[in-house]
């Protein structure tokens, strides 16, 4: 936001929108209730990106900081076990999930191939009698069967996810909105800005906000030009997590980006 006025209007708009919504929303779980389906339909409430409130001085979307990337989901699902409703659960889900989900609620098998995973394994233990561990082992081994080479993202068949690697491209040019990729994990964060070749490295735990960058680059001194090791204001400690974050962050990008297919969970 330039100045407070702009500020002022489109946060007052924003509302007005998030009043909007909810109305129709209710409007819809009206009708449906009307119609006596409302406990036998799957909702889920959700949007496709977070928005900036001039948090780090920014507004829109577009950037790896948490309040541009967590969006909101609620799902109401009359397959979910008795123990699971109305609780809140702390998973990574990502956008990926949503095509798997639908169509497993559909009673169809989604491809073998397809990224993301059923997200009403954080809430079933059981769907339609079908172990869910053994639908991921059945997608695991055809993959394994029909493809050359397979990379499985973190996660298995009894463990969610536990991090993920994001990407957003330059919007017509770097002054504008550069590109941005990230590392995402609940403790920490890893940014790179490949337009300035620049990163940053946040703890999540004590500093959610993203306020603390624990690396202090200096503009396009990152990677080998910028060496962890000769940074005397950089801990032991991060620099270890700086190191491992870096490596694993290369492999998902190199997976996300490469021709070959990957099962990505």
């Amino acid at each position: 936001f330039d100045e407070p006025t702009k500020h002022q209007t489109m946060m007052k708009n924003y509302y007005r929108m998030a009043t909007e919504v909810d109305t129709s929303v209710g409007t819809l779980m009206k009708e449906l209730e009307r119609q006596g389906v409302l406990n036998d339909t799957l909702l889920i409430f959700t949007t496709d990106n977070g928005n900036f409130h001039a948090e780090h001085g920014l507004a829109d979307k577009w950037y790896p900081h948490q309040e541009s990337i967590k969006v909101p989901l609620i799902i109401k699902d009359p397959r979910m076990d008795p123990e699971f409703v109305g609780t809140i659960n702390d998973d990574f889900t990502l956008n990926i999930d949503l095509a798997p989900t639908i169509l497993k609620a559909a009673g169809i098998e989604p491809l073998s191939t397809m990224m993301g995973r059923d997200m009403s394994e954080l809430y079933t233990t059981t769907l339609n009698g079908v172990d869910e561990g053994k639908y991921l082992h059945d997608r695991k081994r055809h993959y394994l069967e029909n493809t050359r080479r397979l990379d499985y993202h973190t996660g298995t068949n009894d463990e969610w996810r536990t991090e993920f690697f994001y990407h957003h491209p330059m919007h017509t040019n770097e002054n504008f909105i550069p590109a941005s990729e990230a590392l995402v994990r609940k403790n920490y964060k890893y940014m790179y800005w490949p337009n300035f070749d620049y990163e940053e490295l946040f703890d999540l735990q004590s500093d959610p906000g993203e306020v603390n960058d624990l690396l202090q680059q200096r503009k396009g001194q990152s990677g080998e030009e910028w060496n962890i090791d000769q940074q005397d204001h950089v801990t032991p400690q991060v620099k270890t997590i700086y190191k491992e974050m870096r490596a694993r962050f290369q492999e998902l990008k190199e997976m996300a980006h490469r021709d070959e297919e990957a099962i990505i969970l």
